[in-house]
């Protein structure tokens, strides 16, 4: 919790310092941070998700090499969705450019952060959000004040403090010597899973980005109805991500300690990790919910001290308190589902829910029935309500058996319990890929493939146990199909390609519309 709240109150602080200048400035930063947050920062915290799955169950299953080999392309990956950011950034209008947390920065903090959190290191991140915060602090005040910059003074300390944050945590993992038992070095291993990646990423990206838009564009049609409420709405999406960080917290948590588990083979550990995650976030959620609702006519005056924005913020608090309940409830069930590794159930929920309950009643009550923000509060409180039922549902009904076994093959060790014998991996030693890969068969696969017509089980450098939960010593291996150097070449390539493209569309784009 601690960690999000610190990266969080980067921007909370640039808010509060910017709203206290006026109302035109408080509506400035919420849209550019709208934008920011659609385009940039909800796509890489999505994205970067799918470690969540990938490292943890393989850090659990004790193939700890195989979790740098995650990370590197987790790297390469999410640094070429970059290319688009800056396309959509370079085609704002100039504020909004001076307000971005530039997309390289945002997105290698979070893959850090995943790296660490997944290896049950939470403290660092911590540490280092709350010296930027301090940094970011003391610029805001100098910039806005002491230098009259106002708010392009407040951006350029929200861009600085993002690349401050990421740099501080490189160093730490960097001088710590954290990386020495997972990291040996670029692979070419890094290359290969790309698909096995993109199917987690993707679901992991959309179960963020879904939610996280819909209050985005809730934000954007409050402007419509006025800068009053545009501003009040403004203050609650801050209210709402501040409190959401707890059960979103206990979501993360749920999800290491989960991955572990399943990567061990302790489901019994998986299944009490889950349980103690719902009620240690349901607990949490009353005790905010009730807290909010009892200073409902005090909170807005952290932000501004518009007396027509802290009344509707006073009437939207109420609402918010029922609506925090549920949505911290499937929250934390989001968390679990991606420690199993059901991100695709969970953004086909949220799709519905947000996008076809919780949206088309929240804007026909703002407008059709003129309740205006309320409105909107009304249609997500629904959607929550809706969203807590499904993802209970799915939680209750998940088969843990076949969740760990999905977690062998994930972290680079397959087993299973037949006839008391361990069940064939078809996974190449990574040391051997290139050398080994003949014909689209290497010669690892073609000797398991002769043991298996033998009617024997074998698994590579892996003692045979009989135990019906065995602790193999793990190998690092590519699991799924090896791709060779030349198709490598030309799909890496293309992937390249295509992201450099898109930046180029965007700055073509720019240089038209500019000139027109």
């Amino acid at each position: 919790y601690l960690s999000q709240l610190m990266v969080f109150m980067v921007t909370v602080v640039s808010s509060v310092f910017c709203g206290h200048l006026g109302k035109i400035e408080l509506d400035s930063v919420t849209l550019a941070a709208a934008v920011i947050n659609v385009s940039c920062v909800s796509v890489g915290s999505g994205l970067s998700s799918a470690c969540d799955t990938l490292i943890s169950q393989t850090y659990g299953s004790g193939n700890l090499k195989r979790v740098g080999t995650i990370l590197q392309r987790s790297i390469l990956i999410v640094m070429l969705f970059c290319f688009p950011c800056w396309a959509i950034f370079i085609n704002t209008e100039q504020i909004l450019l001076l307000f971005r947390q530039d997309p390289d920065a945002v997105f290698l903090y979070q893959l850090q952060t995943k790296y660490l959190q997944n290896q049950g290191i939470i403290w660092p991140p911590v540490i280092a959000g709350a010296v930027v915060n301090i940094i970011n602090a003391a610029m805001n005040a100098i910039l806005i004040y002491g230098m009259n910059l106002g708010v392009v003074g407040s951006a350029w300390a929200n861009t600085t403090s993002e690349f401050a944050n990421a740099l501080f945590l490189f160093l730490y993992i960097r001088l710590k010597k954290i990386y020495k038992e997972t990291w040996t070095g670029w692979s070419r291993d890094c290359l290969q899973e790309w698909g096995s990646f993109i199917r987690l990423a993707i679901p992991s990206m959309l179960m963020v980005c879904i939610e996280w838009w819909s209050f985005e564009i809730g934000g954007f049609l409050s402007g419509v109805i006025s800068v009053a409420e545009l501003g009040a709405q403004a203050i609650m999406l801050e209210i709402t991500t501040i409190a959401y960080m707890i059960p979103s917290a206990f979501g993360v948590a749920a999800s290491v300690r989960i991955g572990h588990a399943l990567g061990a083979g302790d489901l019994k550990k998986a299944k009490t990790s889950c349980n103690v995650a719902l009620l240690c976030s349901v607990i949490c959620a009353v005790i905010t919910s009730l807290t909010l609702v009892v200073l409902k006519d005090l909170i807005g005056y952290i932000f501004t001290t518009d007396g027509e924005i802290i009344g509707i913020v006073s009437h939207l608090l109420l609402i918010f308190g029922l609506f925090h309940l549920f949505d911290a409830f499937a929250a934390t069930c989001g968390g679990i589902l991606r420690g199993t590794g059901k991100q695709k159930i969970g953004a086909i929920m949220n799709a519905i829910g947000y996008y076809g309950i919780g949206l088309p009643i929240g804007i026909s009550l703002m407008f059709a029935a003129n309740f205006g923000a309320l409105g909107f509060w009304t249609g997500m409180l629904i959607c929550v309500f809706l969203q807590a039922l499904f993802f209970g549902t799915v939680n209750f009904r998940l088969d843990w058996t076949k969740a760990h076994k999905e977690a062998q093959i994930r972290s680079g060790v397959k087993q299973r319990n037949k006839a008391n014998h361990l069940e064939t991996c078809h996974t190449i030693l990574s040391n051997n890929v290139f050398s080994t890969y003949q014909n689209g068969v290497s010669n690892s696969e073609k000797s398991v493939q002769n043991i298996e017509d033998s009617g024997s089980t074998i698994l590579p450098d892996i003692a045979e146990n009989t135990q019906e939960n065995v602790h193999e010593e793990p190998i690092v291996v590519v699991v799924g199909e090896l791709l060779s150097v030349k198709q490598l070449v030309v799909r890496r390539g293309l992937a390249l390609g295509s992201a450099i493209a898109v930046l180029l569309i965007g700055i073509a784009i720019n240089n038209v519309t500019g000139k027109g």
